[in-house]
């Protein structure tokens, strides 16, 4: 079967999307997911988004990490919403439904701000920080963020600290008191990312739960641009939470699964 395919990047973080409305893609296949995401024999991404229909908002995202996991991912949804946009599924408007459940989102030349789920509980330890963005994030802080081994502290912590269910791991560098440069080491990809969407969002709530920060805009420097996260706090709990960055269609293509 030949497949039309999508590439969307935001801020380095690379997709493989397909509209999935037909529901022609063999989304039980983990090996076709692994290998169109392989990036010496297939497409080469970090994974694959399908959108389908959905009957309570305007599309379904699923998202399949490279290793064929299922999870939720904040620059897919971004890319997602540019996607529908691309296919006139949306205009400037939308809400969809992902593995975390539903997402409002607004996208205008090319940025796209993607409300995120409410983050109720963190959990701080005394080197790193833990929350949920609609998937598991450890957060550390450390010094001379350039030169850290990114790929194997985080792979350590990775399966040593959260064993086979696993966790992102970011590594962070305070720059000023609302810029925050962060480095990921993704789990389901197995390697450090050019960019996380959720990571991003779990970083700046950690610094905002840390006192690392007061503000409730924050700027995060990845190693594919810049993304933004800002977010309402109470007692604790963190809501509209809105992650914000670009969302590039790198090229269209056609594959033989």
């Amino acid at each position: 079967m030949k497949m039309t395919f999508y590439k969307y990047q935001g801020t380095g973080n690379d997709f493989i999307i397909v509209d999935n409305r037909t529901k022609t893609f063999p989304k039980n296949n983990v090996d076709i997911i692994t290998k169109l995401c392989d990036r010496h024999f297939g497409i080469g991404a970090d994974g694959v988004i399908l959108l389908e229909n959905d009957t309570a908002t305007d599309f379904r995202m699923i998202y399949f990490n490279a290793d064929g996991s299922e999870t939720m991912c904040g620059n897919g949804g971004r890319c997602a919403v540019a996607f529908a946009k691309q296919l006139n599924i949306i205009d400037s408007k939308t809400t969809f439904t992902a593995f975390d459940g539903k997402h409002y989102a607004e996208i205008n030349n090319g940025l796209v701000s993607l409300h995120m789920i409410d983050v109720n509980e963190i959990i701080v330890k005394d080197t790193y920080t833990f929350a949920n963005t609609g998937t598991q994030h450890h957060v550390e802080m450390v010094d001379n963020l350039d030169n850290f081994p990114v790929f194997e502290k985080g792979k350590d912590i990775r399966y040593n600290i959260y064993g086979e269910t696993g966790s992102n791991v970011n590594f962070v560098e305070q720059l000023t008191t609302d810029t925050f440069r962060v480095r990921t080491y993704e789990k389901g990809v197995e390697d450090e990312t050019l960019a996380c969407g959720t990571g991003v969002t779990a970083v700046a709530i950690a610094m905002h739960a840390t006192k690392k920060t007061t503000e409730t805009s924050i700027n995060l420097p990845v190693e594919g641009g810049l993304l933004k996260v800002h977010f309402e706090e109470n007692n604790g709990n963190y809501s509209n939470i809105f992650l914000e960055g670009p969302a590039v269609c790198v090229f269209k293509g056609e594959i033989e699964l």
